[in-house]
C-alpha cells in the first residue's frame, strides 16, 4: 500500500463528510494565514488541512492509504484536538470487515485497546469514531505505527498499519493553525 496524494477538493470533501462527528474544539473563528480559504501542508506521512467555513475554520491532520494497483482508498484517518491533551477523530475502513467485531487500536507493540464499534458505513467506507485520552495521545506522539486490528468478513485477521512518521509535527502545526 502507498499513501494517495491529497487533493484540496478531495480533502475538503473528507472534512465535510465527517464534520458532524468532529468536536467543537476543532472549529475556531480566526482567519487562516494570508486570508486563504484553505491550507494544506505535508509533514512526512501526515497532512495538515484547514478550511475556512462560515462558522470559522476547521483544521485536522489526516492520512490516506490506497491500494497500489487499483488506487482505491484502503483507509483514511482524520484527527483533531478535542481538548488541551485529548485527540478525537474518525477512521474510515474498507468494506468486507466483520462489523460486529469492531476494531482494536495498538501503538507499536503495546497491548491493543478495547474494541471500538463501527458507527456506520457510507459509500466511501465504514466509519469508526476515535477518542484518545492524554496517555493515548502521548503514545501516538512517541510511536512509529498505529495498528488497526480488524477481522475480515470471512474470519481472517485484517491488520492495517498507519505510519506515525511526521505525526507530532503535523499535530503541532494543526494546533497552531486552529487558534
Amino acid at each position: 500500500m502507498t499513501k494517495a496524494p491529497f487533493r484540496t477538493a478531495r480533502l475538503a470533501g473528507l472534512l465535510a463528510a465527517i464534520a458532524a462527528a468532529a468536536p467543537a474544539a476543532a472549529q475556531t473563528s480566526g482567519a487562516l494565514p494570508g486570508g486563504a480559504n484553505s491550507l494544506q501542508e505535508t509533514f512526512e506521512d501526515w497532512t495538515v488541512a484547514c478550511v475556512q467555513q462560515s462558522a470559522g475554520k476547521r483544521c485536522a491532520v489526516s492520512q490516506q492509504q490506497a491500494d497500489q494497483q487499483s488506487r482505491q482508498r484502503v483507509l483514511a484517518i482524520e484527527l483533531t484536538a478535542s481538548s488541551a491533551d485529548k485527540v478525537a477523530g474518525t477512521l474510515i475502513l474498507p468494506f468486507g470487515l466483520a462489523l460486529d467485531s469492531g476494531v482494536q487500536l495498538q501503538v507499536d507493540d503495546a497491548p491493543a485497546g478495547p474494541a471500538l464499534r463501527f458507527r456506520t458505513c457510507l459509500p466511501g467506507g465504514c466509519l469508526v469514531s476515535l477518542s484518545f485520552d492524554a496517555a493515548q495521545a502521548a503514545a501516538l506522539r512517541k510511536g512509529a505505527a498505529l495498528k488497526v486490528n480488524a477481522v475480515a468478513d470471512g474470519g481472517k485477521d485484517a491488520v492495517f498499519t498507519i505510519s506515525l512518521k511526521g505525526y507530532p509535527a503535523a499535530f503541532d502545526r494543526m494546533t497552531a493553525l486552529a487558534k
